[in-house]
């Protein structure tokens, strides 16, 4: 899957900018504040139908105006026509948070219908978070490796979400029958299971792939670990963890242990690696777990995903970011990256990759052609 033409309006400052005959490699350069992250931002709501800077929608809104709109055409990983035509995308979000989504014209009600034709791979400021942050941004980094190759686990996901909503909310309530909780929780040790299954299978492969990958980032690293944890006692089965956490449950209101409580945890000589590693080496990290993701679910023949990667040099030495940047170019993926000057990218790109130039002022997007 890529990019070929993107369609922006009314996001931030770019008011009205198209973009045609999209590249592989597309840099995007000009002043900080010019709308060189915007641009990222506007293809990651073609993708999520949100912005990767914040959950609130108004902010991103061009002022004075009610909405913002963003249209895309992506290739298709195929031979058939039609694929050759591509496949049209359309996100439009109004400032009271109103979403309305279209795959080839037509509507569709969830984001996870728009997100298995475009996925996006983000690494930005805010991808620290993957080590430093909640465990909750791990967890969505997980399942979004095992939405893209597992196409049994969104169904499941959405059926562990329901039960233990209704599960706590019967907690909450309390005086309740013993058979009306076993009910739910019977539901709840099914999915969750099922769950945990997909994640660990995920993990096990994509641990592989991010060691390696960090070999060649940061080879003076040899004591990385990743680690999963499911959520409650390995040694249990989770039916038996969730019946030993019944009182605690009963006596607190909501459900104790299970998938919702896993995370992942990247460890350097036995300790957190957000406590121990330099700023640059967690950028390296964040950048490891990323590209093992778009490396897996390209060898598991689930097409490749997209990069938007914002301010690549900032934080890592010119001998990194060329690594890095090899790393992508050998992927063969679509990349759209942004820098202050078009020589940033282009001084550690790989030579055998033609880089298609952008610059951007004052919300303004032209095609840069040296003279």
């Amino acid at each position: 899957m890529a990019l070929s033409r993107l369609q922006i309006n009314h996001v931030r400052n770019l008011q009205q900018v198209s973009l045609e005959d999209l590249q592989q490699v597309n840099v995007f350069f000009g002043r900080n504040g010019s709308g060189k992250t915007s641009v990222l931002e506007s293809i990651h709501l073609l993708g999520m139908a949100r912005s990767f800077r914040g959950n609130s929608i108004k902010s991103v809104i061009s002022h004075r105006e009610t909405d913002c709109t963003v249209f895309g055409m992506v290739t298709l990983p195929s031979s058939t026509s039609a694929a050759a035509a591509g496949l049209p995308l359309g996100v439009q979000r109004n400032m009271a948070g109103e979403v309305q989504i279209k795959v080839s014209g037509r509507a569709v009600r969830t984001v996870a219908q728009l997100v298995e034709h475009f996925p996006l791979q983000v690494i930005t400021a805010d991808s620290f978070d993957l080590l430093t942050g909640s465990p909750g941004a791990r967890r969505q980094y997980l399942d979004w490796g095992v939405f893209h190759v597992e196409h049994r686990f969104f169904a499941q996901w959405q059926r562990f979400q329901r039960c233990i909503k209704q599960r706590n909310k019967l907690l909450r309530r309390g005086k309740i029958a013993d058979q009306e909780l076993e009910v739910w929780t019977r539901d709840l040790t099914d999915s969750g299971k099922t769950i945990n299954d997909y994640r660990k299978g995920y993990f096990e492969l994509l641990k592989p792939r991010f060691l390696a990958i960090m070999a060649g980032l940061a080879p003076s690293l040899t004591s990385l670990e990743l680690r999963f944890r499911q959520g409650w006692d390995k040694q249990l089965s989770y039916e038996a963890a969730l019946k030993n956490s019944t009182s605690a449950d009963l006596e607190q209101g909501y459900t104790h242990v299970g998938p919702q409580r896993a995370d992942i945890r990247v460890m350097y000589d036995g300790h957190l690696a957000a406590e121990t590693l330099s700023r640059g080496q967690q950028k390296l990290v964040v950048c490891g777990l990323k590209l093992a993701q778009g490396q897996l679910m390209s060898e598991m023949g689930k097409g490749k995903c997209t990069y938007l990667i914002d301010d690549l040099p900032s934080e890592l030495d010119q001998q990194h970011s060329q690594l890095v940047c090899a790393l992508l170019a050998s992927m063969d993926a679509q990349v759209f990256i942004t820098c202050v000057h078009q020589q940033d990218i282009e001084s550690v790109w790989p030579e055998t990759k033609e880089l298609a130039m952008f610059h951007v002022e004052h919300g303004a997007v032209q095609r840069y052609s040296p003279l």
